[in-house]
């Protein structure tokens, strides 16, 4: 996967070259550009943005380096253009299904806003162009695209084969799509068995696989049903067991 990263700051996406992202493009298995906005200004003071017509507060990023940057990324008649990702809190929510569409692209392109956004003729121009889509990372604002990107393209890199050491570790995190699809992920430990007063859960010494799968299924359950009872409001109840029933019931969820 390739991903160009369009920002006024591109220090603030260096992390991306640490930890496992700096090994997948070390590896060949992802590739990101990041660009600064500003190359493609016009004008001394490299302007980016200008006040809102209409009134109000902050500054608008202006639509003419972003044309001119899209050009030079997209030019037009691209025979494969990427599909356009805005970080913006009025868009699309991230989850993990869409983290995996996402993962079948084969390029992304994220425009990263600043102030109070971009131009909205920029997304509307794009749109004649590429596939464009406008992803919130959460109900909250930040003071930049950027750290969403980062959270976007961590949430969607990870999925891509070679990433991950153990694809395993997919299987069953939190709003992942294993065994423990739609549910919290259970509670985990490693050694020492006894730290600071408080012990491993005795099941998972016992080598017993079946009881130790049953213990982290209750553990994901009475967690979902505490933390995040909307996900089980959609949840397949056809695949609860009567003791999954028994969980949910002693955590008080209606539905068991």
């Amino acid at each position: 996967m390739h991903i160009d990263v369009i920002t006024i700051f591109p220090d603030y996406l260096a992390p991306l070259d640490l930890s496992l992202s700096g090994k997948a493009q070390g590896a060949g298995v992802l590739e990101v550009t990041v660009h600064d906005l500003r190359q493609w200004t016009r004008n001394r003071h490299r302007t980016v943005d200008d006040t809102p017509y209409g009134g109000g507060a902050g500054m608008v990023m202006r639509p003419e380096p972003w044309g001119e940057a899209l050009d030079a990324l997209v030019p037009l008649g691209c025979s494969s253009p990427p599909t356009m990702l805005v970080p913006t809190p009025t868009g699309r929510p991230l989850t993990q299904s869409l983290a995996e569409e996402l993962a079948q692209v084969t390029r992304l392109l994220i425009a990263c806003g600043r102030f109070e956004g971009i131009d909205a003729r920029v997304v509307e121009h794009a749109r004649s162009r590429m596939p464009v889509l406008e992803v919130s990372i959460g109900d909250y604002v930040v003071t930049g695209g950027e750290v969403a990107a980062l959270v976007i393209i961590e949430a969607v890199v990870r999925l891509l084969p070679g990433f991950m050491g153990n694809p395993g570790s997919l299987d069953e995190e939190s709003h992942g799509t294993g065994e423990g699809q739609g549910l919290l992920e259970y509670p985990t430990y490693t050694k020492p068995v006894t730290w600071r007063g408080l012990d491993v859960p005795a099941v998972l010494l016992s080598g017993h696989h079946a009881q130790v799968t049953r213990w982290r299924r209750e553990q994901s359950l009475r967690r979902t049903a505490r933390v995040r009872p909307d996900l089980l409001a959609t949840y397949d109840v056809a695949s609860l067991d009567p003791r999954d029933r028994e969980v949910l019931a002693e955590e008080g969820w209606p539905g068991s």
